[in-house]
């Protein structure tokens, strides 16, 4: 099977956005063939090797076209977003001219995301809203759910306000990784901030970053949001020294997670999380304390679930696929 085969496996029904490499969109691919489930999966790198028409009408909308077959926009039900690429217009050498290229691709397929609106799970321009953490704290307060003290920004005294105050975690605003030109990179990890001291001032006030009360933990836990949907899975942080604080540390094959049952006033709320920030999934994760009491850190948009699959009784592309096709 050619490559293009494989970017596009049918027409109508749903469309998938998304990566060649992401391994989490292959899981949801494996379900609707499993069901019968008519797809269109878009490899965005891809999209310079494609024909798309926005044709001269009252709707514009749009149509993608490979090797003379046409797909048009409005014959797909429903559409899922999952962490596209930039267009790789492999026929132009880098340069200006490459820049230009993948600068137009990419208004492209914002006007394919445009056409598509109404049927997305979840609208790319509503996770770009979504993604503003401090908006999900506030919105998290509104619906119940208990937030620890936080400072977000870049203002010294703030956090050192209150860090005096309470124990603190620093972590990242909004990515976790920095890139490096011949390596793989860091990734930035939840940490213990132990102290501020006023020869840090100028470090902290050149980057924004999310100063946080430190919850003493029983466990850490992710709850994937499907609709009315709260899928909600326990990880036993707190049984090995380095992911005490932040439980992705050490990359440990042999830390525990379960499938548990969340009180309904926590599921509930966390399922109007999600509706409030105007999405239909979200990845959510709280903090169980030592008392049973469980407190909102943050909701991802746009969140990791594949692995998750493999904890007995998780099944999140089966709950997506049922979302994507009622």
């Amino acid at each position: 099977m050619t490559r293009l085969k494989c970017l596009f496996e049918h027409s109508g029904g749903v469309l998938l956005a998304t990566n060649k490499k992401d391994i989490t969109t292959d899981y949801l691919v494996r379900e609707m063939r499993n069901r019968g489930v008519p797809f269109l999966r878009v490899n965005t790198e891809d999209l310079p090797e494609t024909i798309i028409t926005f044709a001269e009408d009252a709707t514009l909308n749009g149509t993608i076209s490979i090797r003379g077959v046409a797909h048009p926009l409005t014959g797909f039900a429903a559409a899922y977003y999952r962490r596209p690429e930039l267009p790789e217009p492999k026929t132009i050498e880098g340069g200006d001219a490459r820049a230009y290229a993948v600068h137009e691709w990419s208004a492209t397929t914002r006007s394919l995301w445009n056409a598509l609106e109404g049927r997305w799970l979840n609208s790319p321009f509503a996770i770009l809203r979504a993604e503003d953490k401090p908006r999900q704290l506030s919105v998290a307060r509104a619906c119940g759910l208990p937030v620890p003290p936080t400072v977000i920004g870049n203002d010294f005294d703030a956090a050192r306000g209150l860090l005096e105050r309470h124990q603190c975690v620093i972590k990242p605003l909004r990515r976790a990784l920095v890139d490096a030109p011949n390596g793989p990179g860091q990734v930035i990890f939840t940490s213990e901030l132990a102290s501020l001291s006023e020869g840090d001032r100028a470090a902290f006030e050149a980057v924004p970053v999310i100063v946080q009360s430190l919850v003493p933990k029983r466990r850490d836990l992710r709850v994937t949001v499907v609709d009315q949907v709260a899928i909600a899975v326990a990880i036993h942080s707190q049984e090995h020294e380095e992911t005490q604080v932040d439980w992705r540390r050490g990359a440990r094959t042999d830390l525990v997670h379960e499938r548990i049952a969340l009180p309904t006033a926590v599921a509930n709320a966390c399922v109007a999380v999600v509706r409030r920030l105007g999405l239909r999934f979200a990845a959510v994760d709280l903090v169980e304390d030592c008392d049973g009491k469980f407190w909102f850190l943050e909701a991802n948009p746009n969140g990791q679930w594949a692995w998750l699959e493999q904890v007995e009784g998780v099944s999140i592309a089966s709950a997506l696929v049922d979302a994507l096709v009622k």
